[in-house]
């Protein structure tokens, strides 16, 4: 089950939500120190976390699923986003450097038709991070914040979950040690209490981080077209989102 995106969006503007993002992307920082000349692609709710990327990242992009909706972004500037299916990514085989899941896997219901798009769409050689909840954490349990929404995982299971679909692990971390509710001291001790818990406490971080890389000597998929999601028709939607659907979907 999706979360809505409004329920997302206005998560991250309140200030716990700000914290949130703030310790995310301190992460993906440590992951991806540089892309310099790369193409990054957000899938899922990652508009909030592209941002520090556009100014040295050849092209930023985000894809929206469907059944979680859609907005403008960046604010003030030209869309750089779609609202696609999770099944039928809109972009030619190979065409991505970087991948960033979050606030995907867990609302997926197609879970092996959307990592198969991921690896599709990625470049040989390219890598995939993934954002899940910790299903051993707090944050899997607080009503107040969408990580509480959808499948949660362990990291082992998040681990084999990229196995099984032709991607490698090679960097995990956790994140998200802080307890999911605001209080004004955090907003000084919570990359503090980060190191702390990612030293002694790993197990009971709100969110598992995954980098893993597309495995290209694997065997041929079955059953999923080559480049379905390449053939599109974009059309723009009354709120400023491109809303693609495949031309292979439209004769199912």
């Amino acid at each position: 089950m999706w979360t809505d995106i409004a329920d997302l969006r206005a998560f991250y503007a309140t200030p716990l939500g700000r914290i949130v993002r703030r310790l995310l992307v301190r992460r993906l920082r440590q992951l991806w120190p540089s892309l310099a000349g790369m193409r990054l692609l957000g899938v899922g709710f990652a508009a909030p976390f592209l941002g520090v990327f556009q100014g040295e990242a050849e092209r930023v992009l985000a894809a929206m699923p469907a059944g979680q909706g859609g907005m403008h972004w960046p604010d003030g500037e030209p869309n750089l986003t779609v609202l696609t299916e999770e099944h039928a990514l809109p972009f030619p085989d190979r065409s991505m450097d970087r991948l960033l899941l979050i606030h995907c896997l867990e609302g997926s219901a197609q879970l092996r038709p959307f990592m198969r798009e991921c690896w599709r769409v990625l470049a040989d050689g390219g890598r995939l991070t993934v954002i899940v909840t910790n299903r051993r954490g707090l944050w899997s349990r607080a009503e107040n914040a969408p990580f509480a929404q959808g499948r949660p995982y362990s990291m082992g299971q998040i681990t084999r979950l990229l196995r099984d679909n032709l991607f490698v692990p090679r960097h995990a971390t956790t994140a998200l040690f802080l307890p999911p509710v605001w209080w004004r001291l955090f907003r000084g001790w919570a990359t503090t209490l980060e190191d702390a818990g990612t030293r002694w406490f790993p197990t009971f971080a709100g969110a598992c981080i995954v980098e893993a890389e597309k495995q290209i000597y694997a065997a041929p998929f079955d059953g999923v077209p080559a480049r379905a999601a390449a053939k599109a028709m974009v059309k723009t939607a009354g709120n400023g989102v491109t809303s693609i659907t495949s031309s292979a979907s439209q004769h199912e």
